[in-house]
């Protein structure tokens, strides 16, 4: 019994994983901007996806949810990006692009128009319409990045795609959830994990980890913990 949960479990973060693949992979295909992009992760990886267990997904009958297909999940995926691009585009994607991508990438399902809505819906109904973005890591390391460049030389050296990449590799790896911290912690270490892996060590003398401690009141030694997490998981993959 124990050996089939496991199993189970696995499955289900393997899925996941694959899902989360496909909405990064998705949102590059459409070249959305990094806010459309990672409000979409907010709202995919971390609330819609975890929720799927509850039982107000028991009691769902939207065709969508009953039986949980992969295809049925990548539409979704396909949905919080579109979603997250009315939230902060104007103009936003218009469905055609959404549906003209689902037709080249979904192979094992065809969905229409209809489907979309139908889809956004559902998704909007499972997240009680609760769409907010002002909370997630990408605006705080974002805002981090801004003041670091604004205080410091060195600023510059700092890449900003690193930090990206971590972001990316993170809900990849399903890992977001296990830190189990706030969002300014979050981005508080992700910046600290870039800046240790880019700037160069000769142009390191910047007391940086004191700096992001000021700014963002996160405990140094929580950082440094988080920030030990993370480069275990960008060194191996």
């Amino acid at each position: 019994m124990h050996r089939e949960g496991s199993r189970m479990k696995e499955a289900c973060s393997c899925l996941r994983a694959r899902i989360v693949e496909f909405l990064i992979q998705s949102a590059q295909d459409l070249q959305v901007s990094p806010i459309v992009k990672y409000s979409a992760l907010s709202l995919f990886a971390d609330r819609f996806y975890p929720s799927l267990t509850g039982e107000e997904i028991k009691d769902a009958k939207s065709w969508l949810l009953q039986p949980l297909r992969e295809s049925n999940l990548q539409l979704f995926a396909l949905v919080a990006i579109w979603i997250s691009s009315k939230i902060h585009d104007s103009p936003s994607f218009s469905v055609k692009s959404f549906k003209s991508l689902a037709d080249n990438t979904i192979k094992e399902q065809h969905f229409t128009t209809k489907d979309f809505l139908e889809a956004e819906l559902v998704l909007m109904q499972v997240l009680k319409f609760e769409i907010g973005t002002l909370s997630i890591a990408f605006r705080f390391f974002e805002d981090l990045l801004t003041k670091f460049s604004e205080v410091a030389r060195v600023g510059k050296q700092l890449s900003f795609e690193a930090c990206m990449d971590i972001m990316d590799l993170i809900y990849e790896k399903g890992e977001i959830s296990s830190f189990n911290c706030s969002s300014h912690h979050l981005a508080a270490s992700i910046v600290v994990a870039a800046y240790t892996i880019t700037v160069p060590l000769q142009k390191s003398e910047f007391p940086f980890l004191l700096w992001v401690k000021f700014v963002t009141s996160c405990k140094e030694e929580d950082i440094v913990d988080t920030v030990k997490n993370i480069l275990i998981h960008v060194f191996e993959a």
